[in-house]
């Protein structure tokens, strides 16, 4: 153990299975088997993950504040305000003031009854370029502008929460969640920073979300099937509206102010790659053997981020075969969620670390484990580009 290693004092995490810890831990070990739950009618044909209802006065008190913010913005604030009780920081200004924040976040939500005004004049106009311009500077408010910048999340976490050291914003799809994360264990270790609260969020629930990527053919647009099994059909992605917030501590400043571990990010790694034939996999080959020493043999387990999208996700699933470890799949558990899915799948592996055992399988390609979890090796290949891998031990 050394005093700067990263450890986790404190995980927020919402999505479709509930709010919190133990709502996850229950809904991914029911009685008879995982139950996903998924909305497939609203954005048919693409199922979705939807949120669990949320009671925003609980961490956003302000009604005026849960206003100013979209949907993606008050799941993150949200979520980042369980992590920060979570780890025993809430409403603590001097430690506050002290914490850095690196959020991982995509572009803001688009007006749709703009967006459908000017689709809707553009083709009975005389000259669409002038109309669009104009359309563009009368119909877009600047504070609607403003609320899709992608760096208002940490904003509004630094107004909400109170959480004033410095602030980065990473964007890049899944890359951005993996590069916040490592980075924030870079600087812990260097002794940049002794507390720093990283996450995102994102909104499965958006149309124009869903069109985009139902264009570029990356969307499951059948009936309902966890991520392994979409591979016999060719695969594909189902969204799920989540945040997730981990508030990374030294070990040496977690000691110092009494606060209890949920467990320690050992090693992680990040890379990108043009996606060739196999490219991927030889990536996280080299990730894996810089930290393989971390892992004991019978003691270990796969937190896979895998989407679900092809070829990425059977390139990922033949690569994690060669391990013979159990995989779970979070992605079936609640849905994609692009930049925080690294994030997440961290805290679904810091939970099962703490506890000792990982959880039951989420389908029929996933095997049982039957013996004690000691370390979770959390993997993550975008749908297009990233790739990243982690070792999560005990505290």
């Amino acid at each position: 153990m050394a005093e700067r290693d990263a450890l986790i004092t404190g995980i927020g995490l919402v999505s479709c299975l509930g709010e919190g810890i133990d709502a996850h831990w229950a809904a991914l070990n029911q009685a008879g088997g995982f139950r996903p739950v998924v909305d497939a009618e609203t954005f048919g044909p693409c199922p979705v993950h939807p949120m669990v209802q949320l009671e925003l006065d609980r961490q956003i008190p302000k009604r005026g504040d849960q206003r100013q913010m979209e949907a993606w913005q008050r799941i993150g604030v949200y979520a980042a305000g369980m992590a920060l009780d979570s780890a025993g920081l809430k409403g603590n200004a001097e430690a506050l003031g002290r914490a850095d924040m690196i959020v991982a976040a995509g572009g803001g939500e688009r007006d749709y009854a703009v967006d459908e005004a000017i689709l809707s004049a553009l083709p009975a106009a005389d000259n669409p370029d002038v109309l669009l311009n104009q359309r563009l500077m009368t119909d877009l408010r600047p504070t609607l502008f403003l609320a899709q910048l992608s760096n208002l999340l940490a904003g509004n976490i630094s107004i909400v929460h109170g959480v004033t050291g410095s602030s980065r914003t990473f964007m890049g799809e899944e890359a951005s969640g993996a590069d916040a994360v490592r980075i924030a264990c870079a600087r812990l270790a260097a002794g940049q920073g002794d507390v720093f609260l990283v996450g995102g969020s994102f909104n499965a629930q958006r149309p124009d979300a869903l069109m985009l990527h139902a264009l570029g053919g990356m969307l499951w647009t059948h009936e309902y099937a966890p991520v392994w099994a979409r591979q016999a059909d060719g695969g594909g992605t189902v969204f799920g509206s989540l945040g997730c917030f981990l508030v990374l501590e030294s070990r040496e400043h977690a000691a110092a102010r009494g606060a209890a571990a949920v467990a320690h990010v050992a090693a992680i790694a990040t890379d990108r790659c043009r996606r060739g034939s196999g490219e991927a996999a030889a990536v996280a080959r080299r990730q894996f053997s810089g930290m393989r020493q971390h892992l004991q043999d019978g003691a270990a387990a796969v937190i896979s981020g895998a989407s679900g999208a092809s070829p990425a996700s059977g390139e990922e699933a033949a690569f994690l075969a060669e391990f013979g470890l159990p995989v779970r799949a979070a992605a079936t558990a609640f849905g994609h969620s692009v930049e925080p899915s690294f994030i997440a799948s961290l805290a679904l592996a810091a939970i099962s670390v703490q506890r000792g055992t990982l959880f039951a399988p989420l389908e029929a390609a996933e095997a049982p484990m039957a013996g004690t979890l000691r370390q979770a090796l959390v993997t993550s290949w975008g749908m297009w580009r990233g790739e990243a891998m982690a070792v999560v031990d005990g505290a």
